[in-house]
């Protein structure tokens, strides 16, 4: 039996981040800019550029001196991300950006436009270490996680690519922020809530988003949606579950052989009760693997007494994979027999498949330029 590593350590990282203001809290933001020799009142000038214009060039500021301008780059807003492509589809209302960090590591986010919103899809960690079979991240393996300023970045892109009206349909406002990109979100845990602290924290200080329109994902890390739990912020919970079974689970998603599927569901639940949130299920069906009537049957059974919602997932499958997406049949039974227990079940937009949609795939193919 071939042994599973799960990385939740990063590895050692070769170039050391840049520090960012995105990356403290506005506290610590006017304790660095004092410290500086600056009063404390820039800090919160400079967030407020940041965070309520999405600008991050000092020199469209007329109410910073320009003699204080190269410090604030510096130590306040140097460049974190650069972009490298972008590829469209659904008629430009999804839009897949490819973004360079500092030390040439290569992430995804993804924005999408709907009718009654328009979210971003962000990446957490460049590679993943949870090495589920079916997910092209999760193939690549962990690079090293991103830092709390490396994840805001994507979303202040997004935001102010919707401001500026990039998307068609004109200047829009970014009203939801997924962490369903590259990584495991929980396995990066002090980066991620620092950027959902800057996403939801009021302007001038943060983006003012809701906590209800921020989702983090997790494959299962028991011990992160505990922490979770205390934090006080009432973001949604999605878990990614795939199976009701631990004996399949336990191949699909190999952290389920440190916390079975009851222990996730606990965990979960507990989480539910604190903050009054129900969380949802993501459920990718697999021809063949995961989608039978039985699994379905067993999964509306766990989930009955539950305030859960289900999540099906079309596959959206990678090159040369083995795995693919279920026939329209099977997710419709699937769907039956999960409504039959009383069940909240909805089978996801299937957006992104014409740009390498499955998070992953754009960066792989970079590489092999």
């Amino acid at each position: 039996m071939t042994e599973i590593k799960l990385v939740f350590d990063e590895p050692v990282q070769r170039k050391k981040a840049p520090k960012h203001l995105a990356d403290y809290s506005p506290e610590d933001r006017r304790e660095i800019a004092t410290g500086l020799g600056l009063p404390a009142f820039r800090a919160n000038q400079v967030a407020n550029h940041y965070f309520t214009h999405l600008s991050s060039d000092p020199s469209d500021w007329t109410d910073i001196p320009a003699t204080m301008h190269d410090q604030i780059r510096e130590h306040f807003i140097p460049q974190m991300i650069t972009l490298v492509r972008s590829v469209t589809c659904d008629n430009g209302m999804t839009r897949k950006d490819l973004w360079k960090l500092h030390d040439g590591v290569l992430v995804e986010s993804v924005l999408m436009r709907y009718t009654d919103r328009t979210t971003v899809c962000i990446s957490s960690q460049a590679g993943c270490g949870m090495n589920c079979p079916f997910c092209a991240t999760g193939q690549a393996g962990l690079t090293r996680n991103l830092s709390a300023a490396e994840i805001t970045e994507q979303i202040v892109a997004a935001a102010r690519a919707c401001a500026n009206g990039e998307l068609p349909g004109g200047p829009t406002r970014l009203s939801n922020v997924v962490f369903m990109g590259m990584g495991e979100p929980l396995a990066n845990y002090n980066a991620v809530m620092r950027t959902v602290r800057n996403i939801t924290t009021p302007t001038p200080d943060g983006l003012g988003i809701s906590a209800r329109s921020v989702t983090v994902s997790t494959v299962g890390v028991v011990n992160g949606i505990e922490k979770l739990t205390e934090e006080g912020i009432s973001v949604t919970l999605a878990v990614s579950l795939h199976t009701p079974d631990d004996e399949l689970r336990d191949t699909l998603v190999p952290i389920n052989s440190r916390w079975k599927v009851k222990e996730v569901l606990a965990a979960a639940d507990a989480y539910e009760k604190k903050t009054g949130r129900r969380y949802s299920i993501e459920y990718a069906m697999i021809r063949d693997i995961n989608d039978q009537s039985w699994r379905a049957d067993l999964l509306g059974r766990l989930l009955k007494n539950r305030n859960a919602h289900v999540n099906l997932i079309p596959l959206n499958p990678t090159p040369g994979s083995k795995w693919t997406a279920s026939r329209p049949q099977d997710e419709k039974e699937f769907v039956r027999i999960l409504e039959g227990y009383g069940v909240a079940v909805t089978v996801r937009d299937t957006r992104g498949r014409e740009i390498d949609g499955a998070c992953g795939q754009l960066a792989a193919a970079e590489k092999l330029k």
